[in-house]
């Protein structure tokens, strides 16, 4: 007859929970060791701190020699004399100076002869465009308003062709274009206040000397008297290159 196993009495049932628990067991355990720490015991020495009253250092005394101080003021005594007058002062009276109607007036009648005037000669500058009779240039004596009016451009243009003469520094440049040169000739004939304005300053000072060089003319009247003229002058300055 074959033995019944007892079901209750298994022993291999649960084994495999038993192993589950005993292994989280063992694992703890194992954490547990490792994650112990000590520590090393030193001995370590309290010292008592002393607590020593501080000492008090002596200053010296010096006497020094100081200047004793002022006397008190000495009190003054006003003395008050009381003097009488003896002199008399005597008043000054500030008559008026106003007069009034009664007073007669002196009637002075002044002649023309005693007047004397003083002629003051005025500067006057007039544009060569508007004078009466323009500056004579040298050469072009004798001569109708028009006429001489025409011969003066001419003469100014065959000067300033006689007398131009490129800079030398300016070619080196390459400086070329128009200057304006503006002149007076003045009651007396003779060429003052050059001004110019160009692209350079080389340029206006060629183009000054050459107005500076003009002869002395025939002063321009208006209303018969001589006056100052004022003219304008352009001059071209234009290189042509080889």
């Amino acid at each position: 007859m074959r033995a019944k196993k007892n079901p209750e009495l298994e022993i291999g049932r649960n084994s495999s929970l038993y192993f589950a628990v005993g292994l989280n067991l063992m694992l703890f355990l194992t954490w547990q060791a490792l994650e112990y720490k000590t520590y090393e015991q030193s001995i370590i020495d309290i010292g008592v701190v002393d607590v020593v009253e501080e000492m008090e250092e002596e200053i010296p005394v010096i006497n020094i020699n100081t200047p004793p101080p002022p006397p008190p003021p000495v009190a003054v005594q006003e003395s008050i004399q009381i003097v009488e007058d003896v002199d008399e002062i005597e008043e000054t009276v500030i008559e008026s100076t106003e007069t009034n109607q009664e007073e007669a007036i002196e009637e002075r009648v002044v002649e023309i002869s005693e007047v004397e005037v003083d002629e003051v000669e005025e500067d006057v500058e007039v544009p060569f465009a508007v004078i009466e009779e323009v500056p004579v240039f040298p050469g072009c004596e004798g001569l109708s308003k028009t006429e001489s009016k025409a011969c003066f451009q001419l003469k100014m243009q065959e000067h300033v062709v006689h007398h131009f003469v490129y800079p030398e520094t300016a070619l080196d440049l390459g400086l070329q274009g128009r200057v304006s040169v503006i002149f007076a000739i003045d009651s007396k004939g003779y060429v003052t206040g050059i001004r110019s304005r160009g692209p350079d300053r080389i340029l206006e000072k060629e183009a000054e000397r050459i107005i500076g060089l003009l002869p002395k003319m025939v002063p321009g009247k208006q209303r018969g008297k001589p006056v100052k003229v004022t003219y304008a002058v352009p001059i071209f300055f234009k290189f042509h290159e080889g």
